[in-house]
């Protein structure tokens, strides 16, 4: 679970994000995403999914099944 956790902290800060603006981004508890980040607590397969869309990455980035940061490329949504 560690290191999932450590690159959705490195992508946030990268990114300058706060935990506060990620709350804002995804609607994710700020107080549920602080557990999230520091492994405390996993998350679900909804909270990954906003989170990507967030950090702007792929699923198989944030489960450290890659270590490809870039997300793949997505649908229109017109």
């Amino acid at each position: 679970m560690g290191d999932d956790m450590n690159r959705i902290k490195e992508l946030r800060q990268a990114k300058g994000y706060t935990q506060v603006k990620i709350h804002m981004l995804t609607d994710i508890d700020q107080s549920d995403y602080s557990k999230i980040e520091s492994g405390k607590r996993y998350f679900t397969f909804e909270q990954r999914r906003r989170l990507t869309l967030a950090l702007d990455t792929s699923m198989d980035y944030l489960a450290g099944i890659t270590d490809e940061k870039a997300p793949y490329p997505r649908k229109n949504k017109n």
